[in-house]
């Protein structure tokens, strides 16, 4: 784990999986200036050096695959990619509510509500394969 120093003040942040702009951009299979165009457009914050150098983190490469394949294979740009990504935002809160929700928590419509929206997450590339997927765990 390398530690990065915040410029907006002295305080220090961990970020996990640092990498500088090129290797990110090999890992997401895009060209650098398309990294650096999502980060104009704040698809992707990567963590900054003092000296203004981009750090991309493991969340951050995930994240530019996903973009990546709502690009290649979907046709959307860039307002598209940030609908989905907002929509899958407000999909994985609603899932939390489900989930951990006193009323609702362990009800048969939750847990058909909660698989749904995650394999709507997991079709768009966006998150772990979650347990809501498993057979075994209904």
């Amino acid at each position: 784990m390398q530690e990065v120093e915040s410029s907006a003040n002295s305080t220090s942040q961990r970020v996990a999986g640092v990498y500088i702009i090129s290797v990110a951009a090999r890992l997401a299979r895009m060209h650098p200036q398309t990294l650096r165009k999502y980060d104009r457009e704040d698809l992707v914050n990567p963590a900054r050096t003092g000296g203004m150098l981009r750090l991309y983190s493991e969340e951050d490469v995930q994240r530019l695959l996903v973009i990546g394949r709502l690009v290649d294979e979907f046709g959307l740009n860039v307002e598209g990619v940030r609908l989905v990504l907002s929509m899958v935002g407000v999909m994985q809160e609603v899932i939390e509510v489900l989930e951990r929700s006193s009323e609702v928590a362990g009800t048969r419509t939750a847990r058909l509500a909660s698989q749904e929206l995650s394999r709507l997450i997991d079709h768009i590339g966006q998150g772990e394969p979650s347990s809501h997927n498993d057979p075994g765990t209904q």
